[in-house]
């Protein structure tokens, strides 16, 4: 019994000293994150964005070019197969089909205008030789006729003056028909010449249509200029050209064939910050697709002009960020991380921006874990800390959000204010001058 009460006591005993090592290792490792040290050192200012790897350059797989004043130009044709994006091909190798039935349509119209235009210069050939024919007869003849005249006229010589008269008459008669039909003959041949040039002209131009349509529709299977990997085009939505989109003559771009060997990543940078970014200016990428690989690069390229993307209201800038070196795993559209290093303060005193309170006056302040609450004067940050101008030592413990009673922290770093207020101060007279410049621009 004595034994039994012995183990009881020593297991409680045993419990109570387990509860209480272990209360103790979570309320400190509970305190522990409550609290933050002020740091120094080395401090990045930098923008984090997301973006997309595009080829710097790249070969564009067009479809057939419509040349001469075709119709078919207003026509819009559709991708009718195209083999999967990410295919290896080499030069000539098949990429995709297009719908032939609009070019065919127009093609069949074309043959049977050629049709009729064939018949009718042939119609136009026959009609001109029956019609020459018979003028080049009628102008024979009446040569016999001026020839009869002539003979009348000198065997009259011997009759009386008015029988001669009478054959003078029926001679120049005779001549002068002989010449009207002589004028006549050759203004018939110019206008029929003219006619059979003018059937010959349409009739060469719709050949020429119609061997346009042919060559063109042999254009419809659309083959590899170049070898290399098969992207998709993008349209201005950001949608992809594939099988059943729709291209037109003035972009008869089907797919492209990126150089592998220069990437970029482009992203777009916020109106607010991008003043910041520079072309030059080193950039660290992370690849979503492969997380433990780290590549670098630099800005070279900020666009002048914003755009605002689909679904969003705020206005955006173009990117562009040269990757170094290349790399067989890269591929385009792969998701990138973008740290631009806008600029590295050497010997700076840092804490975490969740560390910075403002009361009802805007003034800035810190709670730290010896029970003061510290104004403070900030500087620049980055996308997770701060850098404390004024106010605060390396190596100081602060609170990571407001402590539960702030009403017990002595207020210190009062002899900040007035300095923080001319600093305020000067902010509204730059935002002021600011933005009476932009309305004069605009």
């Amino acid at each position: 019994m004595k034994r039994t009460i012995t183990i009881t006591g020593i297991v409680i005993i045993v419990s109570f000293i387990f509860l209480f090592v272990f209360n103790k290792l979570t309320t400190k490792k509970s305190t522990e994150g409550q609290f933050a040290e002020v740091m120094s050192g080395e401090f990045e200012i930098a923008i984090t964005t997301a973006g997309e790897i595009v080829p710097e350059r790249s070969l564009d797989i067009k479809g057939p070019e419509f040349r001469g004043d075709m119709d078919i130009r207003r026509v819009m044709i559709k991708i009718q197969d195209i083999v999967p994006e990410g295919t290896e091909v080499a030069e000539g190798d098949f990429v995709a089909t297009l719908d032939r039935t609009e070019v065919n349509n127009a093609l069949k119209d074309e043959m049977d205008r050629l049709k009729q235009f064939q018949a009718n210069l042939e119609m136009k050939l026959l009609d001109s030789a029956v019609q020459l024919n018979s003028l080049r007869d009628e102008i024979k003849n009446q040569k016999f006729i001026v020839e009869e005249a002539a003979i009348t006229l000198r065997n009259s010589k011997y009759e009386s003056p008015t029988v001669i008269r009478q054959a003078e008459i029926t001679l120049d008669k005779a001549q002068r028909t002989l010449e009207q039909r002589q004028r006549s003959y050759t203004r018939r041949m110019a206008q029929l010449s003219t006619d059979i040039y003018n059937q010959n002209y349409w009739n060469s131009r719709v050949s020429k249509r119609v061997r346009d349509l042919e060559e063109v529709l042999a254009g419809f299977t659309v083959k590899a200029p170049g070898p290399g990997m098969v992207i998709y085009k993008k349209e201005w939505n950001g949608s992809k050209r594939k099988a059943g989109s729709i291209i037109n003559p003035m972009d008869r771009v089907v797919a492209t064939l990126p150089d592998l060997s220069s990437l970029l990543s482009k992203t777009f940078v916020s109106e607010i910050e991008v003043s910041k970014v520079k072309p030059g200016q080193k950039v660290n990428i992370s690849i979503d697709a492969f997380p433990e690989k780290r590549f670098t690069g630099v800005v070279s390229f900020v666009a002048a002009i914003g755009e605002k993307l689909p679904n969003t209201a705020d206005k955006v800038f173009e990117v562009q960020i040269k990757i170094d070196g290349s790399d067989p795993q890269l591929r385009p559209s792969m998701t990138t991380g973008n740290k631009i290093l806008i600029k590295t303060l050497d010997d700076a005193v840092f804490i975490p921006a969740e560390c910075v309170h403002a009361g009802t006056d805007s003034l800035p302040f810190v709670y730290t874990k010896s029970g003061r609450r510290q104004v403070v004067i900030l500087g620049e940050s980055n996308d997770k800390n701060i850098v404390i101008e004024k106010g605060l030592k390396p190596g100081t413990m602060l609170y990571l959000d407001s402590p539960d009673d702030p009403e017990n922290f002595r207020l210190t770093g009062e002899e900040l204010i007035p300095e923080l207020k001319e600093i305020e101060r000067l902010k509204k007279i730059e935002n002021r001058t600011y933005g009476t410049k932009v309305q004069g621009t605009l």
